[in-house]
């Protein structure tokens, strides 16, 4: 991420600075907080800086108004000197933000590049027509050259400061060889003209009292002011060293140019103005200096001043490198040449700091190795849903499961051994559960209730986290094996007491199984083996029990597969409903369905068997409390009502190798059943007749 990115806060921005974190106190909330001013803007020092820039004004003020203070000192040679190295300076930090623009590609630092350049051209030729130097009097060379490169400067200054938008930008950048070019021309032409003698107005001699620009300096002060104000604002925004320098010397600019308009040569007001443009020059080479010495090297250092779009473009990259380095190191990729160090010549690093980026690279691949690894533990654990069988369980965990953890492998105990790649294995082989470590291999034990029931092979680890980590994911698929297990005996023992539907509805929401019922229309069916009674009397214990299963293991398969729950066996007989606990469209017709092949299925038993009794079944359809009926220690899935008592009650009239249907079964089945009407039965406990029927054919 790049220094100053205007979305990064303070804090992050000064430990990436290399300056102290500033902790917000204990118990500062939202509400209380006090919030962070960057060091320029604190008051404080932002009061100490005003002070600074109000001084040479000051002063200048005090000189223009006691004269006799303002003493005259003419000293050519040490003029010509100071003016060579300061402009020298400031060609060499015009060049590097040239530089810098044209790898960054940004406007903004173009425009910078330009106030250098061109107040560096102009102070030149302000030096070389140092009177007694090079040419023997003052001309008007010598007077307007430094005027002339400050009022030039003020607009690349403005210009610069401006929130510049892509469209503006590209026109800038796209123009810049028409301004370098012209900024070239133009000190060109004005260093003959002003050095060659009395061949051009430049050249002439200047007047007793100093020649200006007739006012235009004001514009030149109002345009320093403007991108000051500015260039303060942008420094409020993205805070940092390069930016508040870059105020001040626009500052100083805007005061030297107030100080030149006074035109007393060679006296303290005049010398004024120099020293504010040396300091302006001064301020800037000393802030890339520090930050110089700061990061070790030049490539980053002007990217604060940028324009907002090549900042996020900046930021992008070293993400973009960021991450090519963190999957080259999570790949752990043997190359010739280093990544950071590919890195570091790209973004011109030093040594130091390609080798302090190869680290940083490698512990945020080891964070981000590690979050992938948890995240493939949360999501194994979710993976391992109820009821999924355990081989199937153990196939999907591991496909994710070895995008974070590697080439690993799972088997399970098959006569007593676990088969790996890495050889087989038994329960001896860990002891107390501690893994085994074979070359590049750890090999950890997954267990069950305690005994030993596969294994997990994984790489070995390079740290102790990788290691701790290997040893949850066993531990982990230790847990879901043992539930896996534990579901699938559960479901077994259900189902082999209960209907399919109800256990179902248990195993996956307990809170079904609590007290309680509601109304619901249902079709009832009872059944039971006529003659029971007299043949359990010359049966042996082991023919009757024999009878019923054989009775039953053909009724259940049916009932079930029509969608029935059968809630109770009683002896001989069996009830079961239809719409109840699962839900039926044509429950009536179901329920029709099944008793009738109860009835051929009971046929072909008993043909087989002479002597055996004959189921008779009755059926009714209406409302009924359906729900678990008991008591908290004991409870069971039944349905109570009229509909229900009506459906026993014609089973007992039917006769055997009948089903006896209800009107109201009749009229859910519709015209097309073949039925034998019983007339209107008188049923204990019904005060109205009840209209039956023998069902013998569905459509």
């Amino acid at each position: 991420m790049p220094r100053n990115d205007p979305r990064t806060t303070p804090f992050e921005d000064r430990v990436r600075n290399g300056e102290p974190a500033r902790v917000r106190p204990v118990g500062a909330g939202p509400a209380g907080r006090r919030p962070y001013l960057p060091p320029a803007t604190h008051p404080v020092r932002a009061l100490v800086w005003a002070i600074h820039l109000a001084l040479p004004l000051a002063g200048l003020w005090l000189l223009l108004a006691r004269p006799a203070l303002n003493a005259k000192w003419q000293d050519n040679l040490s003029h010509f000197w100071l003016i060579l190295v300061v402009a020298g300076v400031n060609v060499v930090l015009g060049t590097m933000i040239g530089q810098a623009s044209a790898r960054r590609a940004d406007a903004r630092l173009l425009l910078v590049s330009l106030v250098f350049l061109s107040t560096a051209g102009f102070f030149l030729i302000h030096g070389l027509t140092t009177p007694k130097v090079i040419i023997q009097w003052p001309n008007y060379g010598f007077e307007l050259s430094q005027p002339v490169g400050l009022l030039m400067a003020s607009v690349f200054a403005f210009a610069s400061a401006l929130p510049l938008n892509e469209r503006a930008a590209r026109a800038v950048l796209a123009s810049q060889a028409w301004l370098r070019g012209g900024l070239v021309l133009l000190l060109a032409g004005w260093t003959a003209a002003s050095l060659l003698p009395d061949l051009t107005p430049l050249s002439a001699r200047s007047p007793a009292h100093g020649a200006g620009l007739g006012g235009l300096e004001l514009l030149g002060i109002a345009l320093y002011g403007a991108a000051t104000a500015l260039m303060f604002q942008l420094h409020r925004r993205r805070p940092a060293a390069m930016l508040i320098s870059l105020v001040t010397a626009y500052a100083l600019l805007a005061e030297a140019m107030a100080a030149g308009m006074s035109h007393l040569n060679w006296h303290l007001s005049w010398w004024l103005w120099h020293v504010l443009l040396t300091l302006a020059f001064l301020f800037v080479a000393y802030s890339a200096h520090l930050q110089f010495r700061r990061e070790g090297s030049s490539a980053g250092l002007f990217d604060a001043v940028a324009l907002a779009e090549t900042v996020q473009r900046i930021r992008d990259e070293y993400e973009d490198a960021l991450e090519e380095l963190v999957g080259h190191l999570r790949r752990r990729a043997d190359t010739r040449v280093p990544v950071a160090t590919r890195l570091a010549g790209k973004f011109g690093l030093t040594e130091g700091q390609a080798a302090v980026l190869d680290r940083a690279g490698e512990a945020l691949a080891d964070e981000r190795e590690v979050s992938e690894r948890l995240a493939a533990l949360v999501e194994l654990g979710n993976t391992a849903r109820v009821g999924l069988p355990e081989r199937e369980l153990l196939t999907q965990g591991l496909e994710r499961v070895r995008r974070a953890y590697g080439d690993v492998r799972v088997a399970l105990v098959s006569d007593g051994r676990i088969t790996l790649r890495s050889g087989e294995y038994g329960a001896r082989d860990f002891s107390g559960d501690a893994p085994v470590r074979l070359g590049g291999t750890v090999v950890h034990p997954l267990t069950v209730k305690g005994r030993l029931a596969g294994a997990l092979e994984v790489p070995v680890g390079r740290t102790r986290q990788d290691e701790a980590l290997a040893a949850t994911l066993a531990s982990q698929l230790s847990i879901s094996l043992e539930n896996a297990r534990l579901y699938q005996e559960l479901s077994t023992l259900f189902r082999q007491y209960m209907s399919p539907d109800v256990a179902n509805a248990l195993l996956a929401d307990p809170r079904t199984a609590a007290l309680g019922g509601e109304l619901v229309e249902l079709t009832a069916l009872f059944a039971d083996l006529k003659g029971f009674t007299s043949f359990s009397e010359r049966a042996t214990p082991g023919e009757i029990v024999e009878m019923l299963n054989r009775y039953h293991s053909a009724a259940v398969p049916l009932i079930l597969g029509n969608g029935g729950t059968i809630v109770q066996f009683v002896g001989d007989a069996l009830l079961a409903l239809f719409n109840a606990p699962a839900r039926q469209a044509d429950h009536a017709t179901a329920a029709a369905r099944a008793a009738l092949a109860m009835q051929k299925a009971a046929e072909e038993i008993a043909a087989g068997t002479p002597g055996y009794p004959r189921f008779r079944i009755g059926i009714n359809t209406g409302l009924a409390l359906v729900g678990n009926i008991g008591s908290p220690e004991l409870r069971g899935f039944n349905a109570m009502g009229d509909c229900v008592n009506v459906a026993a009650r014609l089973e007992g009239v039917a006769e055997p190798g009948t089903v006896v249907i209800g009107q109201s079964t009749l009229d859910l089945i519709g015209p097309g059943a073949t039925v034998r009407p019983l007339g209107g039965l008188s049923l204990k406990g019904k005060q109205q007749p009840v209209h039956a029927y023998v069902l013998t054919r569905l459509p």
